[in-house]
């Protein structure tokens, strides 16, 4: 809700809430009332009538109590600003905010944030009156950025009710403390529950001794637990497989977009293969991929939630695709998926028998393994309506936790009326307690969200004003959604009680429902123009194939429309299927739209009827957009925070119309020739990308971009560097991508960009040096030159101190400096195909941390260091094809290294440390090895898994 920031090292708080007040507005009430609200929910609060001692010095003791206190929220009122005391608190407040673990909650009683933001109304009056002006201009910037953040209006929340209005504040508060505390984890619970044996008789259908290639399926009904059995099972056996890949939800990732299976190919390539840089052109190109790279490798390959069989075909085609001893586990709730597939074995799920339901209710509902004394016989009758799913059985336990024996027996009695086979209303018994503005973030969820990456969701719910962060908190406690993997998901059966929620008031009118989702109904709609007021919400995922005309006409009606998330279809040359005629004159977008994501919207313009005030984000990528609006048209989009027009035929852009915009997206726009960026535009701009933008006019105003974060300039084919130094110097970029670009040199003020992390020149095929002041790059952690003529580091290359990643790849390093062996913290150091390096540092050894050395192609090497046996973290060695490398260091055998690749050298004995490794994979020749399930000891490109030899053996 408030701007936070967190550590990986938890602090631990004397106070849990810290209350910022001004006394004689509001100690003997609502203050009051907050104090004591709070800690009736056990949270300790630091209130100074109540905590401060006499005999101390006031200003020291409140100093030292906010620094100790987690959470602050500060009651602004109208006579908050007149207090000196209370302003000077505030600035300790925001300074305190901008370290690790605290948050800020503004709370405003009686006034309006924009009086607190601009001083102005009462607030101003106040603020006038105070008498000592010296401070008046820190005191300003702290009321402003605590205006800036998000927070809780008194006169805009349940019509001024104070005691419910401190009841959502007492909640939001509980929510954000429990985050931070593993007391009400409960995860891997369910794993505990009738698990064992279930593993066991799959284990035993998988056969994982035999060295064929087999597909199992798993399957079930929604909620009946196949994911958590598959994820089980692949924690307990993915050890014995050289690569292994747990795709979730494939039939949800498939669907949103064109290109859904492609990433999921994509997916499975990277986790097995170990390289995050796999790109595919199509599902075909994936196909051929996946059966040409992956059929010599032992993989343990996962599809979880499949529902369509040209998901297999792309995912898992025949046995042939993968190595001897591969097994691939599919979950669905379609067994004609699995029949289709022709799988080896189709494992149905059961449902939890009596004792196992109640154990994992009980884990919910008691937090024991036992319902509590008294509630035996109560539990009992609860779960006879769960009827033995495990995810209504959490569901209900969740809901009842805490619970007085009143609200049980109306928990039971709403049950009873239930009949037994509509699962659906049972999941809504949790639906039924949230607050009406989480009942709209799980409606959207339910109806849009499902698989959706998360902070995206998060970004789209905030444009519509939601407090998307503690929504989906409550929602996950509620075990309504679960979050993980960066990704929201629900399971099915909630998902179709959410939208049926949504559909049930009028289930022959789709046009009176708040939320439109259905292709075929969307369509209806749109076509014959029966929009409604009632829509607030369109996303679709698959491309809509009406005229676009009837489309635009057809939004007419839907005055209160404030999402609008849709795509026409495209062919490969991202045209479209149908003529496009425009009519600006019937053309219509509401104006309350927040949300405007149309992929391939057909249009030259931005209706001229559209005044876009309240658009937070647009999103018209793939698009045949021109400009925003047409001629000389000017209208200025305040709100408009996100901005993609990427890959559209955008040729011009006015950026004065966008003088809030945080996040800009231009790549692959090839016919974009003029920026108009006036001086004082773009304050805001975080991320900006031009890849690709190589016809623009200049990009001079880059050095402007006070906040830029992430700046991604390839493709320009620029000649010289550009100045990314703001004016003022106060530089915030961290990520740099400057790939295929013509300079040949970098200029010696690259070290005024102190913040920065990633610095990518991949491919600067001209670049022929670095200067010295790169290594005063102190917070680079990613520095990338594949491809780069560069012949030398600079000597002081080890004052890079936060460096991990550094690749030199296809460059024309001749020799590493010795300074190379100061960078503690390299965890990957990628030398491939440096055809020009002879040797290695002889004290390679002090790089502590590196993990990953990759010397493939290294064709002048002939040695490595003995000091290279020091490297304790080193997990993977990669020596492919170095031709004149003839031995390795003895003391090898005392890493604990992982894969050793030696395919193409010239080593015929390993050392004999070597076969105390006992997870090694050795890729290449046997060296006179005999491998598990193999009668020959002659050469072999196949890993050779050595765990069991004995030094006799050799």
């Amino acid at each position: 809700m408030a701007a936070s920031s967190t550590s990986s090292i938890q602090k631990s708080f004397k106070y849990d809430v810290y209350l910022s007040f001004r006394g004689e507005d509001t100690r003997k009430n609502f203050v009051d009332h907050l104090y004591h609200a709070l800690q009736q929910q056990g949270i300790h609060v630091f209130k100074d009538d109540v905590k401060l001692a006499r005999g101390i010095a006031i200003g020291d003791q409140l100093v030292e109590s906010i620094e100790d206190s987690k959470i602050f929220i500060i009651i602004f009122t109208k006579n908050y600003a007149s207090s000196s005391w209370c302003l000077n608190e505030l600035v300790k407040i925001m300074e305190c905010n901008k370290m690790n673990e605290h948050t800020v909650y503004p709370v405003y009683y009686g006034v309006e944030p924009t009086e607190v933001r601009k001083q102005s109304g009462a607030v101003g009056d106040a603020f006038n009156k105070l008498k000592n002006k010296e401070d008046a201009g820190k005191w300003r910037e702290a009321l402003k950025e605590a205006a800036d953040l998000a927070g809780w209006e008194l006169n805009n929340t349940f019509d001024g009710h104070e005691a419910k209005f401190i009841k959502k504040i007492v909640e939001e508060i509980s929510i954000e403390l429990r985050a931070g505390s593993d007391s009400t984890n409960l995860t891997g619970v369910e794993n505990l529950v009738g698990m064992e044996a279930r593993i066991q008789d799959l284990e035993f259908h998988l056969e994982l001794g035999v060295d064929d290639v087999r597909m199992i399926g798993i399957w079930g009904m929604g909620g009946a637990g196949k994911t958590t059995l598959a994820r089980a099972l692949f924690d307990r056996i993915s050890i014995q497989f050289e690569g292994k890949s747990f795709v979730e939800d494939v039939g949800q990732v498939s669907k949103p977009s064109l290109s859904g299976l492609k990433l999921l190919q994509m997916h499975v390539l990277s986790d097995v293969l170990d390289d995050k840089g796999i790109t595919i052109a199509d599902i075909k190109e994936g196909k051929y991929m996946m059966r040409n790279l992956l059929h010599g490798k032992k993989l343990l390959i996962v599809l979880d939630g499949v529902d369509d069989i040209e998901q297999l075909e792309a995912l898992a085609g025949t046995p042939e695709w993968f190595g001897a001893g591969s097994r691939i586990i599919i979950t669905t709730r379609d067994k004609q998926v699995l029949l289709a597939h022709r799988v080896s074995y189709i494992h149905g799920v059961s449902l939890l028998s009596d004792a196992e339901a109640l154990y994992l209710f009980s884990k919910y509902a008691f937090g024991r393994e036992t319902p509590i004394q008294g509630y035996t016989d109560i539990s009992l009758e609860v779960l006879r309506y769960a009827d033995g799913l495990p995810i209504a059985i959490k569901v209900l336990g969740s809901f009842l936790n805490g619970k007085g024996e009143v609200e049980w027996m109306d928990a039971l009695e709403r049950l009873k009326q239930i009949p037994l086979k509509e699962t659906l209303e049972k999941l809504e018994i949790s639906y039924i307690s949230l607050e009406e503005d989480y009942k709209e973030i799980f409606l959207d969820v339910a109806c849009f969200m499902n698989g959706w990456d998360k902070d995206y969701a998060i970004g789209i719910l905030e444009s519509c004003g939601f407090h998307a962060r503690n929504g989906l908190r409550v929602l996950e406690q509620t075990s309504l959604i679960t979050m993980s993997n960066q990704s929201l998901s629900m399971h099915d059966q909630i998902q179709e009680m959410g939208k049926n929620i949504v559909r049930r008031s009028h289930p022959v009118e789709p046009n009176k429902h708040s939320r439109l989702w259905i292709e075929e109904e969307i369509g209806e709609i749109l076509a014959n123009d029966l929009g409604t007021e009632a829509t607030y919400s369109i996303i679709v995922d698959s491309p809509v194939k009406l005229s676009s005309v009837i489309v635009t006409h057809s939004f007419r009606s839907m005055k209160n429309l404030r999402i609008l998330h849709m795509a026409s279809e495209l062919d490969d040359d991202y045209d479209y299927d149908y003529e496009v005629k425009i009519d600006q004159a019937h053309q219509n977008f509401p104006n309350a739209l927040r949300v405007l994501s149309w992929v391939g919207y057909p249009h030259y313009y931005l209706p001229e009827t559209f005044q876009a005030t309240n658009l937070v984000r647009l999103n018209l990528s793939y698009s045949r957009i021109v400009q925003l609006w047409e001629g000389e048209e000017r209208k200025v989009l305040y709100n408009l925070r996100f901005l993609d027009l990427s890959f559209s035929r955008l040729t011009s852009i006015d950026l004065e119309l966008t003088p809030n915009l945080e996040r800009l997206d231009l790549e692959g726009c090839d016919d974009l020739v003029q920026l108009y960026t006036p001086i004082g535009c773009l304050q805001k701009l975080r991320y900006l990308n031009l890849n690709g933008c190589s016809r623009i006019n200049t990009i001079l105003f880059i050095k402007r971009l006070v906040s830029i974060e992430v700046l991604c300039l390839t493709r320009l084919f620029l000649e010289k560097f550009p100045d990314i130094i703001p004016e003022n110097y106060n530089n915030r970029l961290i990520e740099f991508q400057f790939r295929y670009n013509d300079i040949e040199e970098l200029p010696s003020s690259i070290e005024n960009l102190q913040k920065l992390v990633y610095l990518d020149l991949h491919s600067c095929r001209k670049l022929r040096s670095l200067p010295k002041s790169i290594c005063g790059l102190r917070h680079l952690r990613s520095l990338k030159l594949y491809g780069c003529i560069i012949e030398e580091l600079p000597e002081d290359i080890g004052r890079l101190e936060s460096l991990e990643k550094l690749n030199l790849s296809f460059t024309r390093i001749k020799h590493l400096p010795d300074s190379i062996c100061m960078l503690k913290h390299l965890k990957n150091l990628n030398l491939s195909s440096c055809w020009n390096l002879e040797k290695l540092p002889e004290d390679l050894g002090q790089l502590e941390c590196l993990q990953d050395l990759i010397l493939s192609e290294c064709t002048q090497v002939r040695d490595i260091p003995d000091s290279i046996c020091m490297l304790k973290h080193l997990k993977s060695l990669n020596l492919s094809n170095c031709i004149l490398l003839a031995k390795l260091p003895e003391g090898l055998g005392c890493l604990d290294l992982e894969v050793l690749n030696v395919k193409g050298t010239g080593i015929k004995h390993l050392p004999r440390s070597i076969y105390l490794l006992k997870d090694l994979k050795i890729y290449g020749p046997t060296l006179g090895l005999r491998s598990r399930g193999s009668a020959s000891t002659s050469q072999t490109l196949e890993p050779s898994s050595i765990s069991k030899q004995k030094l006799d053996d050799r």
